[in-house]
């Protein structure tokens, strides 16, 4: 059965779901007039917070790894989607070389691997799962916690394509987010690479896709007629932020301060009698590290050493360097008495399931992408495109139906923001070409006996 909401007993947003319901027709013909004129991405995720007085995304993921939390019963729907992705793409090809991250003892994150090879395979795919982890030296076949098998293969390269022994993909599919950088294995290759490698957190920045989400926000609001600021949270930015070396606290306690009167005034004009708070997160990152939530500008000031360690450095050892403030948002949501949040996936166009990330160690107003997690699939009684809409607003199938609306308008916001970062690519990849390569010098052979 679906999860109990205490949201279903608050007001505010269920008059934002009836609005929605009301507004299906002309948001689903903006939608696909949206879809025509961007380059979706090919898979992602995104996680909602959910207030009761507001619905929000709060990050949205290019390299969804937690395709193994979906409702199994979803799985067609996923095949049809990424039937759709892929003929998209690349419609003539066949074979496809899936990169997942260098995990080899994360068996939960290789679960999610088995289950988009599973998808791909539905598809009519071949495919085979190579690894750049310079550990995985031959054929390594793991055992799953679902009783499944996943075998990793060395990526190998010749010439100008990639593959693993006896298997020439005619393209690549990445599971890695490149937070190391792109590997130069995958540098210059021909294959069509999706996401492409400009989308790592190499490039990536969390502002400037909620740069991109506000424009889609505003327009979408305009469409229905609400406010913003119900779909949007607030955000900031804070750069040349060094934590270790307690460089730039003033900046961010400013910003800290700045972003909480925004959310204040919002609060007041509707009556809202929670404390504003915002979360402080490394611009470029995942895996829920780099994470501090703040409700004044003194919880910035002054952190100590195992605040300051926590923030420094996130996945791969990369340093934190830019932050973004972000409006918290609180979750009212729960799932056997713990705080909970929704997490939508989407292939291509299309939303294909999710699941309620769980957390009994934390609180409403905190990250919950964090140690003490764990996953329960929405057991969709339809599915996120067909509401009833002559039900109430808080049954099941219609706050699904928000929630998907909600994480395709962050989706159409993650195809905008992939505009900006390949014509990003493009200005550095000219402006590498227009600076003249030294002459190299070639020390001549010294002669024998020299």
């Amino acid at each position: 059965m679906v999860p109990h909401l205490t949201t279903s007993l608050t007001g505010p947003l269920l008059e934002l779901e009836q609005k929605i319901l009301d507004s299906r027709p002309t948001i689903e013909r903006w939608f696909r007039a949206q879809w025509q004129a961007h380059t979706l991405p090919f898979y992602s995720s995104v996680d909602l917070r959910n207030s009761g007085f507001k619905l929000a995304p709060v990050d949205t993921n290019l390299f969804p790894g937690g395709f193994n939390n979906l409702n199994p019963d979803f799985l067609p729907l996923c095949v049809h989607a990424m039937m759709s992705a892929v003929q998209k793409i690349c419609p003539d090809k066949q074979r496809f070389l899936l990169i997942p991250e260098n995990h080899t003892r994360n068996l939960f994150y290789l679960s999610n691997v088995a289950a988009i090879r599973k998808i791909l395979d539905g598809a009519g795919l071949d495919v085979r799962v190579g690894s750049i982890n310079p550990e995985i030296t031959t054929a390594t076949t793991l055992d799953l916690p679902n009783g499944e098998k996943l075998t990793l293969e060395p990526a190998v390269r010749i010439g100008s394509r990639v593959g693993v022994a006896g298997f020439d993909p005619c393209a690549v599919l990445l599971n890695n987010d490149l937070s190391a950088g792109v590997p130069p294995i995958l540098v210059n290759i021909e294959q069509p690479v999706v996401p492409p490698l400009y989308s790592g957190w190499t490039n990536r920045r969390k502002t400037i896709h909620f740069h991109a989400y506000d424009r889609v926000a505003e327009e979408f609001s305009k469409l229905i007629n609400i406010d913003p600021w119900m779909i949007n949270p607030e955000f900031s930015q804070c750069g040349r932020v060094n934590f270790s070396a307690k460089e730039g606290e003033e900046c961010l306690a400013a910003n800290v301060d700045a972003v909480l009167k925004e959310i204040q005034e919002k609060y007041n004009q509707y009556g809202i009698k929670e404390k504003p708070f915002v979360i402080v997160k490394a611009d470029a990152g995942t895996y829920g590290m780099g994470v501090l939530t703040a409700r004044s500008p003194d919880d910035v000031r002054d952190l100590n050493r195992k605040e300051r360690n926590k923030m420094a450095v996130v996945k791969e050892g990369l340093e934190v360097n830019e932050v973004i403030i972000q409006e918290g948002v609180y979750t009212f949501e729960r799932v056997n008495e713990a705080v909970a949040e929704p997490v939508v996936y989407m292939i291509d166009q299309y939303v294909v399931g999710g699941f309620y990330r769980v957390n009994t160690d934390r609180g409403i107003d905190e990250n919950l992408n964090s140690r003490g997690m764990s996953f329960v699939p929405l057991a969709f009684e339809t599915d996120c495109h067909t509401p009833d809409c002559a039900g109430l607003p808080d049954s099941p199938p219609n706050r699904f139906y928000t929630y998907g609306v909600v994480a395709r308008l962050a989706m159409l916001a993650a195809a905008k923001e992939l505009v900006t970062l390949g014509e990003m690519a493009e200005a550095e990849e000219a402006k590498r070409s227009a600076t003249p390569t030294p002459p190299t010098l070639i020390k001549p052979a010294m002669a024998a006996g020299e």
